[in-house]
């Protein structure tokens, strides 16, 4: 089991960032889709979660293959890419998603309770109202350049693995 966490201050900072974070995170996974088939083939597991400071990358499974698929997600993370039809294919499908969190009183509740409990949270609906006037593909590019450069890591590996 290896689980990274890559924490940048500037995800929260706008709820632009925000979102352009998600639809980051969103697009590295399909980009990683195809070429890490064959690890979950052989039963190796990857998931890559948007979390609330940074990017969590999780890898489990048979540890001598482990350090491969690893590498395969920070090449890809590394060498970012992405067509235009890609970008509008996420920012439609995070539309979807945002608009069906709004719709269900429990989890627009527990938006508004953590917004007041926690100091410079963004709302849902600061979230949605910013995808809905847009992104530019500029604008990802440019923020994904400005995460990989401001990057703090916190790794735990645990299993058979040498130092």
């Amino acid at each position: 089991y290896v689980r990274f966490h890559l924490i940048s201050p500037l995800i929260q900072q706008s709820a632009e960032n925000i979102v352009l974070f998600d639809t980051f995170v969103n697009i590295l996974s399909h980009n990683l889709g195809e070429p890490a088939y064959e690890a979950d083939v052989a039963q190796l597991e990857y998931k890559l979660v948007a979390g609330e400071y940074g990017l969590i990358i999780r890898v489990k499974g048979f540890n001598h293959k482990l350090p491969l698929l690893f590498q395969l997600i920070i090449d890809y993370l590394s060498d970012f890419s992405f067509t235009p039809a890609v970008f509008e294919m996420i920012t439609e499908q995070l539309k979807k998603t945002y608009y069906n969190i709004l719709i269900k009183p429990e989890t627009l509740a527990k938006d508004v309770r953590l917004l007041i409990l926690e100091h410079g949270r963004w709302s849902m609906i600061d979230k949605y109202e910013t995808l809905m006037k847009g992104l530019s593909i500029e604008a990802l590019s440019a923020f994904v350049t400005s995460f990989k450069s401001q990057l703090f890591v916190e790794g735990l590996v645990q299993g058979n693995f040498t130092s």
